[in-house]
């Protein structure tokens, strides 16, 4: 199979001309640099929390999975190595934006905030603390870079890049998405604060859910039952790995290996956020 995309943490395979294999690695990124020290069983969690999303959305929107089971994968991908980390999709064609949602202030939303009273050209208001609520959740897109930072952009530069009656659209299934899943992650005692989408466009123009969806990659994930207005929050994402980069001063020019326990307790909390989620056991 032809490999036409290595991510941070996604390997993406030509199957045919309207089939893509995704394939999710263990490995594990922070401030844009991938770790020298992957996760164990990291990539399998982030497939089988998207197909869980995938399936509770699909009523919302369609999505790109053809099949997540490892019998129907081409037989290139009947490896032991591919199994439950990897999606037989569909190929779409992808919108250059990446479909931020945020239903909290946190972030380099509250940064933003605090400079400016707004978050991507959208002013919000005066005295809101830090991890606070907002009243409604907020579309914030940016624009895919194929390297270094995203770039935050406005509605208005939205419309410029997709169209009005696209970007209105994006916008829409955007928050409603988010707004389900927040509900139903809020009964398993977790808050998502925010997460991104991304969106294709499939051979009759229709948009269509793909990529990854709410994952602790994509999102922060907070437990419920330890939030506090006003500081920053617990979570069951990457922030811990980030946290202890920053702690530690961890000099990505220079990368050491991250220890053990540090890897160990990451994994731990990429399994609890797939247990709390999806009422299975890992």
């Amino acid at each position: 199979m032809k490999k036409i995309s290595s991510g941070k943490v996604r390997e993406i395979y030509e199957v045919d001309n309207d089939k893509l294999m995704l394939v999710v690695s263990d490995r594990i990124s922070a401030f844009d640099v991938i770790l020298p020290t992957p996760v164990e069983d990291k990539g399998k969690v982030l497939n089988r929390i998207s197909e869980f999303w995938f399936d509770f959305v699909k009523d919302v929107i369609p999505n790109h999975i053809i099949t997540t089971n490892y019998e129907e994968f081409p037989e290139e991908f009947k490896k032991e190595e591919f199994r439950d980390r990897s999606m037989l999709v569909r190929k779409l064609k992808m919108l250059p934006i990446e479909c931020i949602v945020r239903g909290y202030i946190t972030g380099s939303g509250w940064k933003s905030y605090q400079e400016s009273g707004s978050v991507c050209g959208i002013k919000l208001p005066a005295g809101l603390k830090e991890s606070e609520k907002l009243p409604e959740p907020i579309f914030t897109p940016s624009t895919k870079a194929s390297e270094g930072h995203d770039i935050n952009i406005s509605f208005e530069e939205t419309c410029n890049l997709i169209g009005k009656d696209l970007a209105e659209k994006v916008r829409a299934k955007t928050i409603e998405i988010y707004e389900k899943c927040a509900e139903y992650a809020k009964t398993k005692g977790i808050i998502i604060a925010d997460t991104k989408f991304e969106f294709g466009l499939d051979e009759n123009g229709e948009l269509v859910l793909g990529d990854e969806v709410l994952t602790p990659d994509s999102s922060r994930f907070w437990p419920a039952d330890d939030y506090e207005v006003g500081r920053s929050q617990k979570s069951f994402d990457k922030q811990y790995m980030r946290d202890w980069l920053k702690t530690n001063r961890w000099d990505a020019e220079n990368p050491t290996p991250i220890p053990a326990d540090v890897i160990s307790t990451t994994r731990s909390k990429y399994i609890e956020a797939f247990e709390r989620i999806t009422g299975r056991k890992f």
